[in-house]
């Protein structure tokens, strides 16, 4: 064999050997490939599987919700409370609704209640110190002081000093009742004295005074004033100012149903929550 043969005969082995390792490779790189596409799909399928068991384990939400709420809230509540019973099928929200002073002593003397939400961060103490709390409270809202006056506001009420005049029938929230604390603080800031016809026991009662034209006026929230529509009519007064209201909410350690409490809380402060009290004529926190 001549030198030319031989040297044409290994250039045809190296080839062919080039030709085995290069369809090795590929083939190595096409497991690879469908490997890293099974592991993929295991991924995706195991996010999917949790995404899953975390819808289910929002749906298990189940019960009755009890809640303990400010009378101010009365509206917005009951609101937030159908909103609730719509996203969760299964649930019942039923709310006890009074002054907040009222509310702490029947939480702290045993009443069965799963949330509380107060009109002051005074009467949540009185639940807080006893201990009856699940964690920290949380301010979700605030408000702010309002004069009800009889609609088309007759007397010609203007200011917080005009309930001091002779003759006008005024009712005010008991002293103990945040609505009537925060009046109290207003006159006292004006250095104004005003002997109401009566104390109320919470804000609904002090408006229902005006709304029956058995008071000329009356200092609530503007949430009240709002919620009673051409019942009434609102004069604005400054010192209001200086005695606005933050509403504290929190769980209760005797809950009977802390995951719908903690999802009924979760939906008041929500942006979605936040929108139905804001609407109410509430102020953010």
């Amino acid at each position: 064999m001549t030198r030319t043969a031989r040297r044409t005969r290994r250039t045809r082995r190296t080839l062919r050997t080039l030709q085995v390792a290069g369809a090795g490779a590929a083939a190595l790189l096409a497991l690879s490939a469908c490997s890293s596409s099974d592991d993929d799909t295991s991924a995706s399928s195991s996010a999917k599987s949790d995404s899953s068991a975390s819808t289910s384990s929002a749906d298990k939400l189940s019960g009755t919700v009890t809640v303990f709420a400010a009378a101010s809230l009365k509206e917005s509540f009951t609101t937030l409370g159908e909103q609730f019973e719509k996203e969760h099928p299964g649930t019942k929200v039923t709310f006890s609704f009074g002054g907040s002073d009222s509310l702490a002593a029947s939480i702290t003397g045993g009443a069965p209640a799963d949330v509380f939400a107060s009109a002051s961060p005074k009467t949540m103490k009185i639940v807080t110190d006893a201990g009856d709390t699940s964690g920290t409270p949380a301010t979700f809202v605030r408000n702010e002081l309002e004069i009800a006056t009889l609609p088309g506001n007759p007397d010609g009420i203007a200011s917080l000093k005009d309930l001091t005049k002779s003759g006008l029938k005024v009712v005010l929230c008991d002293k103990e009742v945040p609505c009537g604390a925060a009046a109290q603080k207003a006159l006292d800031a004006s250095k104004l004295k005003l002997t109401p016809v009566s104390y109320e026991q919470d804000v609904k009662a002090a408006l229902t005074k005006v709304e029956l034209k058995e008071a000329d006026a009356a200092v609530v929230y503007k949430t009240d004033v709002r919620a009673a529509g051409d019942k009434v009519e609102g004069v604005e007064f400054p010192e209001s100012a200086d005695a606005v209201n933050d509403y504290p909410i929190a769980s209760l350690k005797a809950a009977q149903n802390t995951e719908g409490a903690e999802a009924f809380i979760a939906l008041v402060r929500s942006a979605e929550g936040q929108k139905v009290l804001t609407g109410a004529g509430f102020l953010k926190p």
